[in-house]
């Protein structure tokens, strides 16, 4: 069967992509620079969320302990307590659905500093996922960009977008689309973790709050998307999962990045749904 055009696909919406998509139940996939290496940005907090499990499954936390998340020193972003502007205390679990829903970067290193970056890569390793590494956390994003460019958000110059390690699969944290796919596939199947805790990582990955990007391509209400965003300059990226009313799964990832550097391109956002719906329909012939 001829696969889908997704080159001429991601060419007209002003990027280059790199996509993977599998049936979770048969195998069957289709891909478009499947096995690149690409930089995840803050898909990387999807490898987070199955570690932080996965040690909750052993005992090694508890995920209803409370954390404290002081105002001064916090890791900045604009969503969930990254935005706040007072010391906030919660669950583990809850940071670990704020990091997934709204992609906040403060709950996100508060987890990493309790769960360890190397314990993430160990269980990465461990799970045959060799060409995913997460070098940093989100303030490691934020101090790189800011070191690289000579000063802080935004990064528009063509210039100094080309200085930023942020972008660069071999000094940041990367992936590739089939490897982070696999990783999804792995919590839909109840092997990334215990079931109990898989089936609380799906419901998580099902609360995200961006509607953009993967889930423009599925817009009826008998198809649930879940998934996990990413962005960083000239990047966006998502992974998930979309199941169908009939039991079809479909693991998609799609990364991009976009020929300019301006800060809005709904169309580069949306050609992520786009190319996954491409690839489940390849997928459901």
């Amino acid at each position: 069967m001829r696969e889908p055009d997704f080159a001429g696909v991601f060419a007209g919406a002003g990027v280059t992509g790199w996509l993977y998509g599998c049936d979770l139940d048969s195998g069957r996939e289709v891909g478009h620079g499947a096995d690149e290496p690409v930089p995840t940005a803050s898909v990387f907090k999807v490898p987070l969320l199955v570690e932080f499990a996965r040690q909750a499954d052993a005992g090694l936390l508890d995920p209803a302990g409370q954390l404290t998340v002081p105002a001064r020193g916090r890791t900045d972003g604009p969503t969930g307590i990254a935005a706040m502007l007072d010391d906030v205390t919660m669950s583990l679990r809850d940071l670990a659905y704020l990091m997934i829903a709204v992609s906040d970067n403060a709950a996100a290193d508060a987890l990493m500093a309790r769960i360890g970056l190397d314990a993430v890569n160990a269980m990465l390793a461990g799970f045959g996922l060799h060409g995913t590494v997460v070098r940093q956390d989100c303030q490691g994003f934020s101090d790189s960009m800011a070191e690289d460019a000579g000063h802080g958000w935004p990064f528009l110059d063509p210039e100094d977008i080309a200085r930023l390690r942020v972008l660069d699969p071999e000094r940041t944290n990367s992936s590739t689309p089939r490897e982070m796919a696999r990783l999804f596939g792995l919590i839909w199947r109840d092997e990334a973790a215990s079931a109990e805790s898989c089936a609380w990582m799906r419901a998580v990955l099902g609360l995200q709050v961006w509607p953009h990007r993967l889930a423009t391509g599925f817009p009826y209400d008998d198809v649930d998307v879940s998934g996990k965003t990413g962005t960083m300059p000239t990047l966006r990226n998502e992974a998930g999962v979309v199941e169908y009313p009939d039991g079809g799964r479909y693991a998609v990832a799609v990364f991009t990045r976009s020929f300019s550097t301006a800060l809005n391109q709904p169309r580069a956002d949306a050609v992520i749904g786009t190319a996954a719906r491409m690839a489940v329909d390849h997928l459901r012939r």
